[in-house]
Parts: C-alpha cells; sequence; structure tokens
C-alpha cells in the first residue's frame, strides 16, 4: 500500500436530523479554499419547485454561479444530489446520484446521473445535496461521516492518481472493518490533463470483496472535479433499509416495489437479460435497424458486429449479482474479471472490469472500427482507471480517424500515429496519451469542438467537412446511436439542453425499431413529453432501466405503448407513497417542466439556450459524404423520387446528396418550430413568459433575464 497522508485541516461535527417522507430538508456546502464547511435550511418553495435531484443541484449552481463564470473559475461548484425516492433498497433502480456543474467542453450547464452507493449515503448521512466550491492547490479530500456525524477536510500527499488504486485505499482506510459502508468518488490523470474527464462512483460488491466502479460521464465533470484539487470524497454510512427514507405510507410503498420488481424478475429473462448481459444487448438491435454507429457515425452496421455484441459479452461477464444499488433487480452492472490488459501501466496484470457498457461498446469499438471485445474492455479498464468518458473519447477518437482517413491530418501532426480506422493499438495509446497529456492525445482530450478549432488553425483541415462529420453539439460529443433515419432522435439530440446525450430523449428505438411515432406530430409530441419524463427520474434519484427496458407483456397492447404508462402509474404511486404528496402522471410531467425550464434559462443566462444552439452537424441528419449515400442508395433514391417528388435520372451523387440535404434540414427546421411551440417557448427557443409563470419559475432575476432577451410578453 502507498505511504500516503491524510492531514486533517478542518472538522464540523453536527447533528444528523431525521429523514422526514425522503427529505433531510437540508444541504451541505463545502468551500475547499478556505475549508468553510456550511449546513444551510431547504425551504418550502425550493422544496415544491425542484423536488430533489437535479432540481436542487441547478438551484444551488444558479445562486453560485454568474453570467461570466468560467469552468475553472473558484466560483464554479460540483453539485451532488440523490433525490427523495434515492436509497430505496426495495424499488428497483433507487441508487442514482445527479452530478451537476458547468462544463469544460459546453461552457454552460452539465449533468450526469450515475449508480454507485455516494448518493443515498449522502442523503442519510443527513443532506439533499452536496455543494462543493472553491480551489486548493494542495490535494484535498472530503470525508463525510454519517455514522459519526462528523465532516472533515484533509490535505493530502501520497495517494495515488489511478482511480481503482485510490479507490481500494481510500475505502479501507475510512470502512472500520465495514467496507460496504463506504462510497468514494474520485477523478483520475485523465480528467486532469483532458476536458472530458468523467467521475468514478464507487459501490462496494461483497461477493468479490472490492470496491466497484459506476461513471458520471459527461460534458467533463470529473475535469471540474481534478481542477480544483480534490482527490476524493467518501461518505460513510451503516444499515440501509426500506424505513429509512421514512417514507409517508409504508404499505404503499411495499406494495408498489413489490409489484415492480417482481414483473423484472419474471419478464427480464424473457426480454434483454439485463440482469445476465446488461446493456449489450443494444448491439445487435442497433446493427440489425442500421442503427449502430460505425466509422464515426458514418454507416449503422456491419458484419462482424456480432464478435462485440451480446453473445460474447454473455461469456466474458463474470457470473453474478451486479446491481449497483441495494436490491435492484435488474442487476445490470456486470464486469469482466481476471483481464489481462496487453498495454499501459497494468499490461501482463490480471484487473477486473467494470463494463462495458453499450455506449462504450460502440462508441470504443464500432464507432473506430474495432471489433475486438478484448480491445474495447481494454480501452474501458483504462478510461475507468484515468477518468475519462468513454463516450467522449470514442467519439473524439472516432472523429481524428475519419480526419485521418480523409487527408485532412496526417502522421506529422499525430506523431506518427497511424488513425486508420480499426488501429486499435493506435486508439489505446491515444487513450494513454490523454492520461499524461502527451502527444496527440493531448488535442483528442480537448473534445470534438476544439479539435476542428485546432485542426483548422494549426493543420490547415477544412473547416466546412469538419462541421458536417464533428459529432458533437453544444460543445458536447454524441453519444452512440446513428440518427439520420431518425427525425424524432435528431430532434432528440439537438434539443437537448446538455448537449446529444440519450439520456434526456432516447427515442431511436421506439421510433425506428418499434414504429410508435410515425408522423411529424407524434415525433414533436413525444419530444415534449418523454424529455420532462425522464428528467423527473433525475430529480429522484432514480434509474430510467426499469421503466422501459422491462416492459410488461400486455403493453403493445395499450394505448400508448411508447410510454410504458403502467410503470408511470407506479413511479406516481411510489411518488405518493415516500413524500406524502399525491401524485398522478400528469404531476410528474409538471414536476418536470419546471425544472427543464429553469436549465434552459439557465442556458440562456450562460450565453446559451436559443435556436441557434440547437443545431446538429449535418452527419446527424444525412449522408455527407458519397459512399455514405451509396451505402443506402437505394433508400435514399427511393426517398427523392417517391416521398419528395424529385426526378433523379442523370443526376450526380453529389447532386442528389445537395437536394437530399436541403430537404432533411428543412424537416428538422419544422421539428424546432413544433417542439418549441408544444413546450411553450418562443421561435427562438426561449420559455416565454407564460410559461414561466405557469410553471411558478418566474423568479425576479428569471423575469428580468427574460426581458433582457426580448420575452416580455
Amino acid at each position: 500500500m502507498p505511504d500516503f497522508k491524510l492531514k486533517e485541516a478542518k472538522t464540523l461535527e453536527y447533528d444528523r436530523p431525521a429523514i422526514e417522507k425522503g427529505y433531510t430538508d437540508q444541504t451541505l456546502y463545502v468551500n475547499i479554499s478556505d475549508s468553510e464547511i456550511t449546513i444551510k435550511p431547504v425551504d418550502a418553495k425550493t422544496k415544491e419547485t425542484f423536488i430533489g435531484g437535479k432540481g436542487y443541484d441547478l438551484w444551488l449552481l444558479w445562486n453560485a454561479v454568474q453570467p461570466k463564470t468560467k469552468w475553472n473559475d473558484p466560483e464554479n461548484e460540483i453539485c451532488i444530489a440523490a433525490g427523495p425516492l434515492g436509497g430505496t433498497p426495495t424499488y428497483p433502480g433507487s441508487g442514482k446520484s445527479i452530478v451537476t456543474t458547468l462544463s469544460p467542453t459546453t461552457a454552460t450547464v452539465i449533468d450526469s446521473n450515475v449508480g454507485g452507493y455516494f448518493g443515498p449515503y449522502i442523503k442519510f448521512s443527513g443532506f439533499d445535496a452536496l455543494e462543493i466550491q472553491g480551489k486548493t492547490a494542495k490535494d484535498a479530500v472530503i470525508f463525510i461521516d454519517g455514522i459519526d456525524q462528523k465532516i472533515k477536510i484533509f490535505e493530502t500527499t501520497g495517494l495515488p492518481n489511478n482511480a481503482y488504486q485510490l479507490s481500494a485505499i481510500l475505502t479501507e482506510h475510512f470502512a472500520a472493518g465495514k467496507p460496504r459502508s463506504i462510497s468514494v468518488v474520485s477523478a483520475g490523470p485523465g480528467a486532469k490533463n483532458t476536458l472530458i474527464g468523467c467521475l468514478n462512483f464507487t459501490w462496494y460488491d461483497v461477493k468479490r470483496k472490492r470496491a466497484r466502479y459506476k461513471q458520471a460521464g459527461r460534458g467533463g465533470i470529473g475535469t471540474v472535479f481534478a481542477d480544483k484539487g480534490i482527490k476524493a470524497l467518501v461518505v460513510r454510512w451503516d444499515t440501509v433499509t426500506a424505513d429509512t427514507n421514512n417514507p409517508a405510507d409504508k404499505a404503499a410503498l411495499k406494495n408498489v416495489a413489490k409489484l415492480h420488481s417482481r414483473e423484472i424478475v419474471e419478464l427480464d429473462p424473457k426480454q434483454n437479460e439485463m440482469a445476465r448481459i446488461g446493456t449489450t444487448h443494444l448491439v445487435t438491435i442497433m446493427n440489425d435497424h442500421d442503427l449502430l454507429p460505425t466509422h464515426n457515425f458514418r454507416y449503422g452496421q456491419h458484419r462482424e458486429a456480432s464478435n462485440i455484441g451480446q453473445q460474447v459479452y454473455r461469456r466474458l461477464f463474470d457470473p453474478g449479482f451486479d446491481g449497483c444499488w441495494m436490491g435492484c433487480t435488474v442487476a445490470c452492472s456486470h464486469g469482466v474479471k481476471d483481464f489481462v490488459p496487453l498495454t499501459g501501466p497494468y499490461k501482463g496484470k490480471k484487473v477486473f472490469v467494470d463494463g462495458p457498457e453499450y455506449e462504450t461498446v460502440a462508441g470504443c469499438g464500432s464507432n473506430l472500427g474495432i471489433f475486438d471485445p478484448h480491445t474495447v474492455v481494454e480501452i474501458n479498464f483504462y478510461c475507468d482507471a484515468y477518468g475519462l468518458d468513454t463516450i467522449s473519447v470514442g467519439t473524439a477518437i472516432a472523429f481524428a480517424m475519419e480526419c485521418f482517413e480523409l487527408g485532412l491530418i496526417t502522421e506529422t501532426h499525430t506523431g506518427a500515429l497511424s488513425l486508420n480506422f480499426g488501429n486499435r493499438l493506435s486508439a489505446l495509446e491515444l487513450v494513454h496519451q490523454m492520461a499524461k497529456g502527451e502527444g496527440f492525445g493531448q488535442i483528442v482530450g480537448q473534445g470534438v469542438r476544439k479539435m476542428k478549432e485546432i485542426f483548422a488553425k494549426d493543420f490547415g483541415a477544412d473547416p466546412k467537412i469538419m462541421r458536417d462529420i464533428g459529432m458533437e453539439a453544444k460543445g458536447l460529443e454524441f453519444s452512440e446511436y446513428m440518427t439520420k433515419e431518425s427525425l424524432a432522435q435528431q430532434g432528440g439530440y439537438g434539443l437537448a439542453l446538455k448537449g446529444p446525450q440519450h439520456d434526456e430523449a432516447w427515442l431511436i428505438f421506439l421510433d425506428m425499431v418499434h414504429n410508435f411515432m410515425p408522423t411529424f406530430e407524434q415525433k414533436a409530441e413525444a419530444l415534449h413529453w418523454f424529455p420532462m419524463f425522464r428528467t423527473w427520474f433525475g430529480l429522484c434519484g432514480l434509474c430510467k432501466l426499469p421503466w422501459n427496458d422491462i416492459i410488461p407483456e400486455d403493453n403493445k397492447d395499450t394505448p400508448e405503448p411508447a410510454k410504458v404508462m403502467k410503470h408511470v402509474q407506479w413511479y406516481a404511486d411510489y411518488f405518493s407513497a415516500v413524500t406524502g404528496r399525491k401524485a398522478t402522471p400528469d404531476d410528474l410531467i409538471e414536476m418536470s417542466e419546471k425544472v427543464y425550464n429553469f436549465q434552459r434559462i439557465f442556458n440562456l443566462r450562460m450565453g446559451f439556450g436559443r435556436r441557434e444552439q440547437d443545431a446538429i452537424p449535418y452527419r446527424a441528419v444525412g449522408p455527407v459524404t458519397e459512399d455514405e449515400y451509396v451505402s443506402r442508395e437505394e433508400r435514399y433514391d427511393n426517398q427523392l423520387a417517391q416521398i419528395h417528388k424529385v426526378d433523379i435520372n442523370g443526376k450526380s451523387t453529389a447532386e442528389k446528396i445537395a437536394i437530399l440535404r436541403n430537404f432533411r434540414e428543412q424537416q428538422y427546421e419544422k421539428l424546432k418550430d413544433a417542439v418549441y411551440k408544444r413546450r411553450g417557448w418562443t421561435s427562438d427557443g426561449i420559455p416565454s413568459l407564460d410559461t414561466v409563470k405557469r410553471l411558478g419559475i418566474d423568479f425576479e432575476e428569471v423575469l428580468d433575464l427574460l426581458n433582457a432577451h426580448g420575452v416580455s410578453s
């Protein structure tokens, strides 16, 4: 074990409040610049308006930063919250935390939901949310001890940078013989040396006797954490039961939890086998429907896709219960035991790898033209160890590879790395370089938006083609779904508040596989309802997978099968049972509307949040290159001839691409208009005065901000 030291800089003893109906009604503030620790009450207005979780995070951050605050300013905060339903051990998927900050890549609000024990343990320790502000030149560890009711800030030396080693050491150090009582949040050297760092949240696996990981990945949250000088957050808690949240109606909670858990146990083995293969089942489904990103989202399928699909991971995953929260019957957090990396500091050593999940398989596999599962697992392992977001890593490397193949960059720029699609050793080398902040990996680690600027300015690359193929929007790299043939998912990505992340509006499966929303109007309606309902999970500390990844057997016969309304009703019952606040499915949507519209206004405050920021690269809309068009020539020709009534005889591929582009870009703009209208926004994408008043978010600052942007009636 490394020789490390923890020097106590500040200690606050506190009286832990009793949890009432899922809430502690107070938050914890830590400023590491001067070791300030403060406990703040939550007033009734905040509780009613923002519910918890992401809502609390946004409100705390709003009050901490100014319009000119940058991601690396001391004023920026990292906010973490669970929510009133978080920490229920009997209801599946109730262990989520939501992390919120100002992003290094988007320059505005970013949030990321994550499993593990940290969020529930923070609440049980006495705090509905944690906000951390300031910066320190000395490595700091913040320890929240909910058992002994003490909060401590340590100055530390000698702790390793590697996240796996760090978590193991701190878990053992603080556990007092009970490692399951500890959850650690940490980043890693990759987070420090790039803009796409993630945070690792631990949960202790009793069977395997090790701290396991889930990631808050998007938008460089880990980079903010590392920049502040925080080495780790540690929380300690003990026993968790169905009564720990002190629900308003224990009998009602027990009943609805039993219904949902039993259904998952019965149906998951017949449907997606999440408890055996996690989300890897999506690889072959996406490939079958031409939706699996391949070669920087150029293509949607590949003949070797099955090499990185579910049957391979069925063999690779170590069998056993893998729930990242206690009692979750989905149990999808699988891992690979005794994996031996071929490169890097762990070369030749046996390690345990948490994952991969679908996004990593697609982003660091098919999208790079890599169809070797062992390479995907190795990239997954090192991204976790280094604190790197696998989605941004995969999408950024894919962009660099296409630029290389198009001749926009050469080996002169890459440091002699050959970045052809499928070059697994070069992909791994870039990951190691990102962690060190060296070589061409240092450039890739800035993310796609900054790579486009660097390639144009320093390497003379064509900005126009990079604008079309650089898969980022609002500065965030696309998560791993092809959207060319799904207008609904184009809107799901382009209109998402934080950028193209599927957790806000994942409509591609519903649109392209099930065809639940065939008309233009249905797509626009879906882009109102689904982001609102998916936001609600982030308010309450819940995972979305139990909602629509395991569905009732009669769901297809219901009036709105895409919404899985039986489950929505169960969630309304769950919320009512815990909080005592009687809720219907419509009430859940209204709760989210308040927070969703507030976040859009927050973006506006930071200089974003208008129509122009809802643009997406054309590759997300249609074919950019001639070979893309030719790969689906029959489909595109038929669309031009039959839908758009274009005489294509004698037209070149380039001409057909241009004509199709015009039609598709028009459709996307019309979709914006329809969605803005449905959400109660102006034609510029700003929430209207009537909307903010209806939702009760008409705070003085909000009204002044709207007025400054011409929204006054």
